[in-house]
């Protein structure tokens, strides 16, 4: 089996042929007239070479540095703009072709004492090659020395400019820390000599104390509420309602209703008069008793407790001695209650203490970064003023960094000039390997799909099932503008149909009975797959029907032997609604039925969303077992889509050499969305088949088995040499299938 790479590239030189042929032809041109040009003259090279110059005495460190820098000069520096023009007005000659006559060669390692630079300058006049070459090498030598003297004086300019901006922040920053050390100093020191620590310990002893305190009440507290019975607040209320004579008043008059009440009771009914009297004057007192007991606990009723009147009574029955007890329960509530307020104050002036005394070190922190910063800026002061003394010193010492260590020289420079034949050879290598690049990268930049592997990589990456490869059908017969259909029962191509059938079947709980079929782009062989796939399902015995969806195509019923209603197209929807116009048998084959399109349809979108369309496919699915749609491909428009809700799923076609990367990136991306879409029905994209396939086709009959060899996929004939083929197989005429399958 051919690599698909190679099989690839063997297609793309078949399409592309002629470029490359063309670009062989164009590379050895030119290098035969490259070949035939004339000899040129003679050309002179003067020679010379610069060396280092190193300085034997040196007193500042600025010097040398500086000469270390310049022994650092790069080609671009010995050869730029200023010293090509200066030399050009010099010996009168263009800036532009000095620049392209000369050549200066650097040494590999400039600390090397010994390194050179080697000054070339090439002219066909020998005396001007060598004043040229002079000339440059002196502007070069003047050009070290302006650099290295445009370097010091650039240092110094840079220390007088930042100069007084470093003694200014010096002097900010020793205001700063002494600023800081007048405002924090006291505390600081304080710290130090152990007034805040003392401070702190002081609080601690208060808080010890006012807890000691807060104890002793506490436990008196404890000790009054047990022997009353009571807290505070029910002893506030007892003591009051019990001091108040008015309550007691109340309370003596209620006594004195309840055993009247209780006397006249034991004779008299609770309807006698009396008892009536005396029950309405026993609520006029509990409704007094409530009302003066909001007015002593409330401040004139407002805010005051609800209590009934048996509850105040009870309240208001403190004798002497336990009121006494009670005001002295809430003396000491009192007292609980200044002492937490005192502990509270104690300790709130403890931890500011603390909070200070915790900042002591920050301060010192901050006191020691001032400093910090007052010795760095000074540092960096004393620096740049030691720095601008030792580079104006460097003034008397800055020499430049080259020399002349030998004046040009100039040597004959043979003319080259190869042979004819080396010529061509060499412009024929080029030219296949340029031909066969251009040829590559044409292929590349084409998109398509060449080989049926390369189909199947890309489905298998986008997670899409393949149903099924399908060979490149190979006809021997010219059919004119008809498909070549597998009609024959003993077709060999019905076989591969037929597994594409049964893969259906096993897709899902329930076997797919409605399936419609699409591509990604025209050409890809959809509708020859949907007549093959219908005729598949026929020969295998199942009730099959072919449904021409595509309605902006002619019909292709003709390659099975019969005739489109040609009134169709001005009526559609009548046509579709009467299923016994449109829907017509294939005489040839058994089992099959086929409703042809009727033609193109300006309003193709409405006829296929109209209810007739509906109604058609509701029909259809209960009258046969197996129904095959063909639809428009996806790039064209929609009508795929419109469709799919009355089917099963989607089948994707494509076909190597006619399928574009691109779009079947596309299409496949736009169907596995509405999968995710749309998860609570079927499954949208069934998966895909891959039409055109170069694979083995075996054919049979009474006398032996052979196997058709594989052909190349394109638009030449395919030539099967074998005298023992099938009586329906046997050439008339050999053809290509590439238009007719692509329908």
């Amino acid at each position: 089996m051919t690599l698909s790479a190679v099989k690839r590239y063997l297609i793309a030189f078949d399409q592309y042929k002629w470029v490359g042929l063309a670009t062989l032809a164009a590379t050895v041109g030119v290098s035969g007239v490259v070949a035939l040009q004339p000899t040129p003259p003679p050309v002179y090279a003067a020679a010379g070479t610069l060396a280092y110059r190193r300085p034997t005495v040196i007193f500042s460190s600025t010097t040398t540095k500086i000469q270390q820098e310049g022994q650092e000069i790069t080609k671009g520096t010995l050869l730029d703009r200023m010293v090509i023009e200066a030399v050009a007005k010099k010996v009168n000659v263009s800036a532009k072709k000095l620049t392209d006559d000369v050549q200066v060669k650097m040494p590999s390692k400039t600390s090397d004492p010994s390194a050179l630079i080697q000054v070339l300058y090439k002219n066909t006049d020998r005396k001007k090659a060598e004043a040229v070459a002079e000339a440059l090498m002196k502007e070069m030598v003047a050009r070290s020395q302006t650099i290295n003297r445009s370097r010091l004086n650039e240092t110094i300019a840079q220390i007088n400019k930042r100069l007084p901006k470093v003694t200014q922040e010096l002097r900010e920053t020793e205001k700063k820390l002494e600023t800081y050390e007048k405002r924090e100093g006291t505390s600081i020191l304080a710290a130090q000599s152990g007034v805040l620590p003392q401070a702190i310990i002081s609080t601690e002893q208060q808080q010890r104390q006012l807890r000691l305190q807060l104890g002793g009440i506490e436990a008196q507290l404890k000790s009054l509420q047990e022997r009353l019975g009571l807290n505070v607040e029910q002893a506030y209320v007892a003591q009051a309602l019990s001091a108040d004579p008015i309550i007691a008043q109340l309370r003596v008059q209620l006594f004195s209703i309840e055993s009247q009440l209780k006397i006249l009771r034991s004779d008299l009914q609770e309807e006698h008069p009396k008892i009536v009297e005396l029950l309405k004057q026993k609520l006029v007192f509990e409704q007094q008793l409530q009302q003066r007991q909001s007015e002593v606990l409330g401040g004139n009723g407002v805010a005051a407790p609800l209590r009934s009147a048996d509850r105040i009574r009870v309240d208001s029955s403190l004798d002497p001695a336990r009121q006494q007890l009670a005001q002295s329960l809430i003396a000491l509530q009192t007292q609980r209650d200044i002492a937490q307020q005192q502990l509270k104050g104690v300790e709130k002036t403890e931890q500011q203490l603390r909070r200070e005394y915790a900042r002591i070190p920050n301060k010192q922190l901050e006191q020691a970064r001032l400093a910090q910063q007052v010795a760095l800026k000074k540092s960096l002061y004393d620096k740049m003023q030691s720095a601008l003394v030792d580079a104006e010193a460097a003034v008397a010492e800055t020499t430049g960094s080259l020399t002349i260590a030998q004046l040009p020289k100039t040597d004959d420079i043979e003319s080259s000039k190869r042979g004819l034949p080396v010529m061509l050879a060499v412009g024929g290598f080029v030219g296949l390997l340029l031909g066969g690049g251009l040829i590559f990268l044409l292929g590349m930049l084409n998109g398509k799909f060449y080989s049926w592997e390369e189909v199947r990589a890309a489905l298998v990456e986008k997670e899409v099932p393949i149903l099924a490869v399908l060979p490149e059908v190979i006809a021997f017969d010219s059919y004119g503008d008809e498909m070549p259909l597998a009609l024959e029962p003993n077709s060999p191509y019905l076989e591969f149909y037929e597994r594409l059938r049964t893969n259906l079947r096993r897709i899902g709980e329930k076997p797919v009975k409605v399936v419609l079929l699409t591509s990604a782009a025209p050409l890809e062989g959809k509708s020859f797959s949907a007549y093959n796939l219908a005729i598949a399902s026929a020969r295998s015995g199942k009730r099959t029907l072919l449904i021409e969806a595509d309605l902006r195509s002619p019909s292709n019923v003709e390659s099975l032997k019969i005739a489109a209603d040609p009134l169709a197209t001005v009526e559609p929807l009548h046509y579709y609604g009467n299923m016994s116009e449109c829907v017509l048998l294939v005489p040839e084959v058994e089992n099959l039925y086929v409703v042809p399109s009727p033609g193109f349809l300006r309003q193709a979108s409405a006829v296929l969303e109209s209810s007739e369309m509906r109604r058609l496919f509701e029909d259809v699915r209960n009258r046969f077992d197996f129904v095959v749609v063909d639809s428009p491909a996806l790039s064209e428009c929609n009508d795929a889509l419109t469709l799919e809700p009355y089917t099963d799923g989607i089948i994707l076609v494509a076909r190597a050499g006619y399928t574009l990367s691109s779009m079947l990136s596309e299409a496949a991306d736009q169907l596995l969305e509405s999968d995710d879409e749309e998860s609570s029905k079927s499954l949208r994209l069934l998966g895909a088949i891959i039409n055109g396939a170069d694979i083995a086709v075996k054919f049979r009959n009474d006398v032996d088995e052979w196997e058709m060899p594989v052909g190349a996929i394109g638009d030449g004939a395919i030539e099967v040499r074998s005298s023992r083929l099938p009586q329906q197989f046997k050439p008339n005429t050999s053809t290509s299938l590439s238009d007719r399958q692509s329908q």
